[in-house]
């Protein structure tokens, strides 16, 4: 069996012929046993896909539905080799909105076959994705033009396509582009040369599969060894070890190893295989180390050797954004980098890649498939290095943190570290000396419902029951705050994110004062309402419902906001036009149709009483 292993991804847009292409290489490199050639026969027959042949894309599309509609919706892995190499394809689809499953393919891929239609030319779908696959450190691209047949074999048509993409390529980075007339279809220079292209003298798609070196592969081999640790062995285990998959360079028994982020070393004595020991492991390679003496090393720490990897907790990147709900400054994702973790918050958007031109143009959120630079403040310090030098250390994906789903692909451009002229003050009067000043919890009360729901007026009469009793307070109103401190914001979803971030700082500042701060801001997002919460101490956090139904609030319309609205003279208005995410586990319920407001105050007041917020 070949040693040589290329993981291929092909790409493109939709209705270019993947699926015909690699059921073609299949079938000329890996052979199709006889029972399989007559199914597919039949099938190409009952499906009409092929006048008068065979239908090599049905190898490779395995679910009949799929077939009957022509599209592939995931990425498939295929598995094939010759004598030269051996091959790992990643079959990845052309819609726009599958773009995220194109991404999952590239992650791992070292070289892409972009597809392209000789009738149709570069698209925006083919520009998208020869944007991620070198954004995701594909150095090495194929341009496969395919369907030449349907084009009469028209040598101009190959020239123009491929001037085309040469338009491009300065903006993509140093890549090496193969172009290549194809019809995958009849096999013409797919394994061998096209008799019918006696224009083209190049090589075929398979040969440069089998001849080229990727460049990714020879920067990896020659990087300083890098290991994420994804276990630790227990400790009554017959030895110590940390497993893990070498990300980078190369470790022998004997030499220096540091633990990145605690900066402690020590010597590799064994590394175990399932294969057997290893005196030396190179990049690629599964491994348990054992070392000389015990550090601290836990899940997600890096090992390396000098020059050792950045830690940073701000990072300047590259985004691929998946979600139907725009990327907005301000708002927080789980960050997971590896096997380490922590919550990224985005500070700012500066541009998106224009797909018609791959240039960078200046923008302040990022639609669904949009591609964007983008700066993250990290909760903790993580240890990583530019996606250019180790994908391992420089790819990372953001996560809703409500609902789990991943939502976008990063890749790292620059490292810092937000705080690194900051450094926190400490104080000899701190929250507890004031709290104690004070006689009183500090806590922030957050009420949070409809427009017209009640909540000011019951915060309002919360706020006078503990003034009366000697407690020290501040209200922070929605409509008030906007007067000053956030008069800059409007009510589009970017600016409700930034509005409630806001709010949330200034009310952890108060509750270091040793107060107890009242908020009344609709709030619609339960995960700003989430980052409002994670700003204190688990304890000093009071979630309040006010639950009016939309019609009650349409009624009172104290305002005359509701109508203004429905007539269209108010944009992005909350329960018209713009969501509303009622809370999971609020910590007080307050149902404003079964009783006054000043009965609800009290049943505000009394589960403060029950968490030790007042006496």
């Amino acid at each position: 069996m070949p040693d040589s292993l290329l993981r291929v991804l092909t790409c493109g847009s939709v209705d270019d012929g993947k699926s015909t292409l690699i059921g073609r290489l299949l079938f000329e490199c890996g052979g199709i046993p006889d029972d399989v050639m007559r199914g597919l026969e039949s099938d190409s027959r009952r499906f009409g896909t092929v006048e008068g042949g065979v239908d090599y894309a049905l190898l490779v599309d395995g679910l009949a539905a799929e077939r009957e509609q022509g599209v592939t919706i995931d990425v498939a892995y295929r598995y094939f080799q010759t004598d030269k190499r051996r091959f790992i394809l990643a079959d990845t689809p052309g819609h726009q909105q599958y773009t995220r499953n194109m991404a999952t393919g590239a992650s791992t891929a070292d070289l892409a076959v972009l597809l392209v239609d000789a009738r149709k030319g570069l698209l925006a779908q083919t520009r998208r994705h020869a944007a991620i696959a070198t954004l995701l450190g594909i150095r090495d691209i194929v341009l496969a033009i395919n369907k030449m047949d349907l084009v009469g074999f028209d040598q101009s048509v190959f020239d123009r396509i491929v001037s085309d993409f040469q338009g491009l390529v300065p903006n993509l980075g140093k890549i090496a582009v193969t172009a290549i007339p194809i019809c995958a279809r009849d096999g013409d220079n797919v394994t061998t040369a096209g008799t019918r292209i006696p224009w083209y003298s190049g090589p075929s798609l398979l040969q440069v599969l089998e001849t080229v070196e990727p460049t990714g592969a020879r920067s990896k081999s020659t990087q300083p060894f890098r290991m994420p640790v994804q276990y630790v062995n227990r400790p009554d285990a017959s030895f110590r070890g940390y497993a893990g998959t070498v990300a980078g360079g190369e470790i022998h028994v004997g030499q220096t190893i540091v633990n990145v982020a605690a900066r402690t070393e020590a010597k590799v004595t064994r590394i175990v295989t399932m294969d057997g020991d290893l005196q030396t492991a190179h990049a690629g390679a599964p491994v348990t180390l054992v070392l000389d003496r015990e550090i601290d090393i836990s899940r997600g720490d890096v090992l390396a050797t000098d020059p050792l990897p950045a830690i940073g907790d701000q990072i300047e990147c590259w985004i691929v954004w998946m979600d139907e709900t725009p990327l907005f400054r301000g708002r927080a994702y789980q960050f997971m980098l590896g096997s380490s973790g922590g919550v990224a918050t985005v500070t700012d958007i500066a541009t998106r890649l224009d797909i018609e031109t791959l240039t960078e143009s200046a923008v302040r959120e990022l639609q669904l498939n949009e591609i964007g630079r983008v700066t993250l403040s990290l909760s903790h310090p993580v240890v990583c290095e530019p996606y250019q030098v180790s994908k391992e250390l420089g790819g990372f994906i953001l996560v809703d943190r409500l609902t789990r789903g991943t939502v976008g692909a990063g890749m790292i451009t620059e490292i810092g570290a937000a705080h690194r002229n900051i450094h926190w003050h400490r104080l000899d009067v701190d929250k507890a000396a004031r709290a104690t000043l004070n006689d009183q919890k500090p806590a922030v009360l957050w009420f949070t419902g409809l427009s017209g729901a009640g909540k000011s007026t019951i915060a309002n009469l919360v706020e006078k029951y503990l003034h009366a009793q000697g407690r020290h307070t501040m209200i922070l109103d929605g409509d008030n705050v906007r007067h000053g401190l956030n008069r800059d914001l409007g009510f589009t979803e970017a600016d409700r994110v930034e509005n409630i971030r806001r709010v949330a700082e200034v009310s952890k500042l108060f509750v270091e004062a040793g107060l107890i701060v009242l908020v009344s801001f609709i709030s619609p997002y339960r995960v700003e309402r989430m980052l409002a919460r994670e700003c204190v101490e688990a304890d000093e956090f009071v979630e309040i419902f006010v639950d009016t139904p939309v019609d009650e609030c349409r009624r009172r319309d104290p305002k005359g906001l509701y109508v203004k609205a429905d007539a269209g003279q108010i944009r992005n208005f909350t329960g018209v036009d713009a969501p509303y995410e009622t809370p999971l586990n609020p910590e007080i319920h307050l149902r404003t149709l079964e009783g006054t407001p000043e009965d609800l105050a009290e049943q505000v007041v009394a589960a403060l009483r029950g968490r030790g917020i007042v006496v």
